[in-house]
């Protein structure tokens, strides 16, 4: 029992190293980093809502991809410019369109990407409020029924007779 319990406070230890170890590692090459910590770290969190054009679902600053590196130096060079993040943002919209970002704005043309998800969910429970509706409305009509009538009670034991099975 107490080895059992070595191992696990091992195994909590180390937990947190392992995590480290499992997260990917940015992809940012010591020559891109900028001399201007608060710059840097703009730089940091704007490649993080940026999405790679060729890695698809990673963002510029995971990926190692060639392209990925141009944007990262073009967002660097636009903020040593004196842009705002969201003349960068916008900027990099304009050149890539809004696949660029790894979270979609909210606007008219994206409505229905917004919308789909709550509407599946009320779907969802709408499709299960029915089901459980008929269901109850079933089974109160069985119960008010009470079973079989005489006649139907005598042509099954008819049935059964003639089977030879009662």
């Amino acid at each position: 029992m107490r080895r059992l319990l070595a191992r696990l406070l091992v195994a909590l230890w180390m937990l947190p190293l392992l995590a480290g170890a499992l997260t990917p590692a940015a992809a940012v090459a010591p020559d891109e980093v900028l001399k201007d910590p608060v710059l840097e770290e703009r730089a940091r969190g704007l490649s993080a809502q940026l999405r790679c054009m060729v890695c698809q679902n990673q963002s510029i600053d995971d990926s190692d991809a060639p392209l990925a590196k141009d944007l990262r130096v073009l967002v660097r060079e636009r903020l040593v410019a004196g842009d705002s993040d969201a003349q960068v943002i916008d900027y990099l919209v304009s050149r890539y369109g809004e696949f660029v970002l790894l979270k979609p704005r909210l606007a008219w043309h994206t409505l229905v990407l917004w919308a789909s998800a709550p509407v599946a969910l009320v779907a969802g429970l709408g499709t299960i409020y029915v089901a459980m509706r008929r269901q109850r409305q079933r089974a109160a009509l069985a119960a008010a029924s009470g079973g079989l009538t005489e006649a139907e009670q005598r042509e099954l034991n008819e049935i059964l007779n003639k089977d030879g099975r009662a």
